[in-house]
């Protein structure tokens, strides 16, 4: 048996997309002797796709319904859910889920919490302020600005230095300070989490080639240089600045154990196309542990019974490790 004896707390997710799908099948995929999680959401629509389910009055109660049933602590909709058709009517129920998930968590009645995907447009037009998930997680911890996104599969961990914003705003947000801070939170966070007792960190360039000794671009020289510099005299093992298109390949790869990226796109590009189905996002940088799949909410497929839940799993199985690794620390 794994060494947290906590369930996990599963949101819902956009309730029109395929979190409800994913779910039922994570919990097929993991009802025999794994840590149990409980679902904060609407226990019909997780019925839909062919499970038993059991509504709970504490998450508590998750361990012994379990193995015979998905165990969910309600959280009313706002209106009717049709899959594949998302409606801003349901938008508080959603982040209502987030919010008492992350409660769970600080409270220490959860091991940590996963996330199913929501929509940004959809919660957008019901006047949420934040750019996404990772934002408003920061928010709820009461640490906005020191959230970190990680992306990781079996093959590979990424960082985006600059997150949710447009690539002309992320150029200008990108800076020597914003990556020194969001490598010492992944440094600490490989340690205290991941159990690498000394994490070898790639820095990846901004430009191409990693700027051809500034033929290409100085931000290599101007910006990240610097930031590495800071980084090793803290004790750190980095190298860098890697060019961005040679780094990813399988022997690079074998070099490091986390690749720092300048922007978002730079880093889930490599990541999403090695291993979707087993990608995890976790947010670094909290006082609580949170994964997510590395997928949206899919309202193309959502109802048809093919989404696949493997990234659910692996989200669900990381965040068991993560907490394994925190108790012992």
């Amino acid at each position: 048996m794994p060494e947290t004896s906590l369930p996990l707390a599963l949101t819902m997710g956009d309730p029109a997309g395929i979190g409800p799908e994913i779910t039922a099948g994570a919990w097929r995929a993991m009802r025999q002797g794994a840590t149990p999680f409980a679902v904060l959401g609407d226990a019909g629509l997780i019925g839909r796709h062919d499970v038993p389910v059991r509504e709970i009055a504490t998450i508590a109660q998750a361990a012994e319904v379990f193995v015979h049933a998905v165990p969910v602590l309600p959280v009313g909709l706002q209106a009717p859910v049709h899959a594949g058709q998302p409606d801003s009517r349901n938008a508080p129920a959603i982040t209502t889920s987030i919010a008492r998930a992350v409660e769970l968590a600080r409270n220490g009645q959860a091991a940590g919490v996963v996330t199913n995907p929501i929509s940004k447009i959809v919660l957008k037009k019901a006047g949420f302020p934040y750019p996404g998930h990772t934002e408003y997680l920061a928010a709820l911890c009461d640490v906005p600005g020191r959230e970190v996104m990680m992306l990781a599969c079996p093959e590979l961990r990424v960082v985006p230095v600059t997150i949710h914003v447009s690539l002309r705003r992320a150029l200008d947000e990108l800076d020597t300070s914003a990556i020194i801070a969001a490598t010492r939170t992944t440094h600490a966070a490989l340690q205290r989490d991941f159990g690498i007792a000394a994490p070898r960190i790639a820095i990846a360039g901004l430009n191409p080639h990693a700027g051809e000794d500034g033929s290409m671009g100085t931000e290599e020289q101007t910006i990240i240089a610097p930031a590495i510099a800071a980084l090793r005299a803290d004790g750190m093992d980095i190298s860098g600045p890697w060019p961005p298109d040679t780094m990813f390949t399988p022997p690079a790869r074998a070099r490091y154990d986390v690749a720092m990226c300048m922007y978002h796109d730079q880093a889930l590009i490599p990541l999403k196309t090695i291993d979707m189905t087993q990608g995890v996002n976790t947010t670094l940088g909290l006082p609580i542990i949170r994964t997510s799949p590395d997928h949206g909410t899919a309202f193309d497929i959502a109802g048809r019974g093919v989404a696949d839940p493997s990234s659910l799993v692996a989200a669900l199985r990381m965040a068991m490790r993560m907490a394994e690794h925190r108790n012992r620390s």
